[in-house]
């Protein structure tokens, strides 16, 4: 039984390649067990958020939602984000991507998500690169990975979709997040030892898409977030490798690549 359980523990992390996707938190522990590299994507919106908010030149500390931002923020010398409905004209700094590319610069701001935010804190624990990938940023992430050696069977990069949540808390896969893991993969197809199935298989859902932009506009998450009043968010999240920018988490804070 125990070697039962080796076997399919080992399998779970999809060996012998060299690029490997999974899903939330649990997946991110898995593939973070064997993986030199781990990808969070989070497209509505945590990890558009952390490109923006690195972009312009922040230090961005992923933070558990529900969490005392606030507190911690003030521990740090940073300002904290709020949810999106909260800002106000003097605390401007929120999980908006829109949001974040009009407040003041900010030296370090705490963002608090329920999902990208929460896996990248967990997976600084491991030790492990953990960089944040979106839409906005897809092949930059890629290249900057190919370019250092990841994606051979000694150093893998494990591709991980954060997804969003049903109201009973259980992890509901996501069109955005898939399709943002994906176009990473397609950058990462070539790595010296492949893709995984899984990983195959989540690339193949960006041939399937003839707009990217419009797939996530119109999924369940572009059409709540724009029900809500936030398409802007939407659509800076959808614009297809507009930045330069890889946050890589160093020492628990986001920083430029």
């Amino acid at each position: 039984m125990a070697r039962a359980s080796a076997r399919a523990e080992a399998a779970h992390t999809q060996p012998g390649t060299g690029a490997r996707f999974d899903w939330g938190l649990t997946g991110a522990a898995e593939l973070g067990r064997v993986c030199a590299a781990l990808v969070v994507v989070d497209v509505l919106s945590f990890t558009t958020s952390v490109q923006v908010a690195v972009g312009r030149g922040m230090r961005v500390h992923p933070f558990p939602w529900g969490a005392q931002a606030t507190e911690y923020a003030l521990r740090v010398g940073g300002v904290a984000a709020v949810g999106r409905t909260a800002v106000t004209p003097d605390h401007p700094w929120s999980l908006s991507p829109a949001a974040l590319t009009t407040a003041p610069v900010v030296t370090d701001l705490v963002l608090p998500s329920p999902n990208g935010s929460a896996i990248c804190a967990a997976a600084a624990a491991t030790g492990r690169l953990v960089l944040a990938g979106s839409v906005r940023n897809a092949t930059a992430v890629g290249r900057w990975l190919r370019s250092r050696g990841y994606g051979t069977t000694d150093a893998p990069i494990g591709v991980i979709a954060a997804g969003e949540r049903w109201p009973d808390g259980t992890l509901r896969p996501c069109v955005e997040d898939q399709l943002g893991a994906a176009a990473i993969l397609d950058v990462l197809a070539t790595v010296p030892a492949g893709l995984s199935v899984e990983a195959a298989m989540a690339l193949a859902t960006l041939a399937s898409v003839t707009d990217l932009p419009a797939a996530i506009r119109g999924c369940v998450s572009g059409r709540e977030l724009a029900e809500r009043g936030f398409a802007e968010d939407v659509e800076i999240a959808v614009q297809r490798d507009v930045s330069p920018v890889v946050p890589v988490l160093h020492h628990g804070v986001f920083v430029a690549g």
